[in-house]
């Protein structure tokens, strides 16, 4: 912060953010884990800015949007992302967003051009019309949305454009029709018969340029740059860790900004001002000038990545990009660091970069990045800051419960673990914490058991023999069981209560944590055994986000949907069958 801003500070003592404590604390420490005994509530306040720093003087921003498979992770979605993120209320030329496609995948650069020429539209639209939901497909697929002159002709434009790309994914190929502008034509021409998901050379396309691209007002544009790493059949690829340090790379060659933001593809933003809301903590004088991200993960000041001085010239930090990002120069340097051989005999994925080892990088990353001493900040603002997609199949639910269970128990058992290395780098709280997420899928263990041999039979006349004998209301220990029980579950409800929840909805996640630990992790802990032992590998398997319309009225009603047959469902059917035999067998007896 200059001189200036920092007078300004002294002579404005108006707060950033503010921290207090939340309501629930008491009951929290009575009967919550012990890493949640001081629940917090900070609140920002972005109209203070101003006197801390000027808008022109705002740090830039690279946000990183990841995506692998056209056909299980819909281009459209990634579009909406894209956009919604591009419409911000910051500065167009400090903003730039990056799309790592590691699918290589030409539909999805082609729905990446229909994007950029929808912009020039969308984002003079959400300025003149100050539209909160500036996702598109949220925004006209809201019941109240505001209707503005422009509303109706560019839903209509979204329509078509969304129409060209889902018919392009549909058939598979780009018919000429849609392809307007040479370069366009020649960013395709890459993709020939030798171009496979897994073996292909590197694509940096720049699809959208601030300070020479427009919208329709006149107004400048953020930057869009479509990125397809390197991929060869001889290398690994390290899945999305492996991407991220990618574009990580191929930013720093082209816009090289202090401030980055992770993005899932399917993440949509749904507040402008959350960049703002960001800077509240990371411009914030009396903040620990270690805070390093905010958020789940989300904004990340870039020397987070590069704990040391970095060893390739690219990557030093508050390096000035002075070439247009179309140049030779600038684009020959974002191919070569996109290479699939580049990491090679370097400490990316070890020491810089995001951390690889495991298939879930943001915890193993996040971990790691606390050990180092960096810190961060918990940002819950009551508009959410960003809304995506979630498996609304079981199927689908219980893959990905698997998927992380395998992943989480990577970081657990590695010499890393949270519980031997964590607590030694970082406070004992976050490791505990750290302890508890990583080592979840044991779970499965207990719950595993519980599910089953509480399905014996014992009959009405057992239960009355052990209150004769005293074994229930006698012995003080079966009370304090029944206080941590009711406290613990009571403590369960009342957050989801005070969080804008329901009981039903509390119920229906006991009842999905049941079944994840049964099922999931359980079939998550035993493919960690196999792949230690050399017998099994697990592969990433995407998760698909491809929603059908019947299937999304189907949740929206509260209907159970199982998905796909799958031997995943077994040990709850088995668990089910056991428990309703016991049950009827109980009600005989009495």
């Amino acid at each position: 912060m200059s001189r200036t801003n920092k007078s300004m500070a002294g002579s404005h003592p108006l707060p950033l953010h503010t921290k207090k404590l939340m309501a629930r604390a008491g009951l929290n420490r009575a009967f919550a884990l012990a890493f949640r005994i001081y629940p917090t509530y900070r609140r920002v306040f972005v109209e203070h800015l101003e006197h801390y720093v000027k808008e022109s003087e705002y740090p830039g921003l690279d946000v990183f949007i990841c995506t692998a498979d056209p056909y299980k992770e819909p281009p459209m979605g990634v579009v909406n992302t894209a956009l919604s993120v591009m419409a911000y209320d910051y500065p167009t030329e400090k903003l730039s967003v990056y799309v790592s496609d590691d699918g290589g995948s030409k539909l999805t650069l082609f729905a990446f051009m229909e994007a950029a020429r929808f912009s020039s539209h969308w984002l003079a639209y959400c300025r003149k019309n100050k539209v909160v939901e500036r996702c598109p497909k949220a925004h006209f697929g809201s019941s109240n949305t505001h209707r503005f002159p422009e509303t109706d002709q560019l839903q209509t434009m979204y329509q078509n454009m969304e129409e060209r790309v889902e018919d392009v994914v549909k058939s598979g190929s780009i018919s000429h029709d849609y392809i307007t502008k040479e370069e366009e034509s020649e960013a395709l021409s890459r993709w020939t018969e030798g171009f496979l998901p897994q073996n292909h050379p590197p694509v940096v396309q720049v699809l959208l340029e601030n300070g020479k691209d427009k919208d329709v007002s006149g107004h400048g544009v953020p930057n869009l740059v479509y990125v397809s790493r390197e991929k060869s059949r001889d290398s690994p690829h390290h899945y999305k860790a492996g991407a991220l340090n990618a574009l990580l790379r191929v930013s720093a060659t082209m816009t090289n900004a202090p401030l980055i933001l992770t993005l899932d593809s399917d993440m949509y933003s749904n507040d402008p001002q959350t960049p703002l809301r960001s800077l509240c903590y990371l411009l914030d004088p009396s903040t620990d000038p270690k805070l390093g991200f905010v958020g789940t993960g989300c904004f990340f000041r870039q020397k987070v990545f590069y704990g040391i001085p970095s060893e390739t010239p690219e990557m030093y930090q508050n390096r000035q990009v002075s070439h247009s990002i179309k140049s030779r120069e600038i684009l020959a340097m974002a191919h070569h660091v996109a290479g699939c051989k580049y990491e090679n005999q370097t400490k990316w994925g070890k020491k810089i970069g995001f951390r690889y080892g495991t298939l879930v990088e943001d915890v193993y990353t996040s971990f790691l990045l606390q050990s180092e001493g960096w810190k961060s900040v918990y940002c819950n603002p009551k508009r959410p800051a960003f809304l995506g997609n979630s498996p609304i199949n079981l199927h689908d639910f219980l893959n990905q419960a698997m998927r992380w269970s395998v992943g989480l128990l990577e970081v657990s058992l590695s010499k890393y673990s949270p519980i031997t290395y964590g607590v030694r780098y970082i406070s004992l709280l976050s490791g505990l914490c750290f302890a508890y997420l990583t080592f979840g899928a044991i779970w499965a263990i207990p719950i595993t058991i519980y599910a089953f041999l509480q399905g014996r039979p014992c009959g009405a006349g057992g239960l009355r023999r052990h209150s004769k004998r005293g074994l229930i209301t006698s012995n003080p220990w079966f009370w304090v069981y029944v206080a941590l029980f009711l406290g613990a579950y009571g403590q369960e409800c009342l957050k989801y209560i005070l969080s804008g929840g329901s009981i039903q909805k509390w119920w229906n996640c006991q009842r999905t944590w049941m079944m994840r630990g049964i099922s999931g992790c359980t079939f998550g802990l035993v493919e960690f055994l196999l792949k230690s032992v050399g017998i099994s590998s697990f592969g990433f398997n995407v998760t698909s986000k491809v929603v059908e319309e019947e299937q999304s009225k189907r949740y929206q009603l509260g209907i159970f949907e199982f998905g796909v047959a799958s031997p995943i469902f077994l040990p709850i059917t088995t668990a089910a069958i056991i428990n309703l035999v016991a049950f009827l067998s109980c009600i005989a007896q009495a």
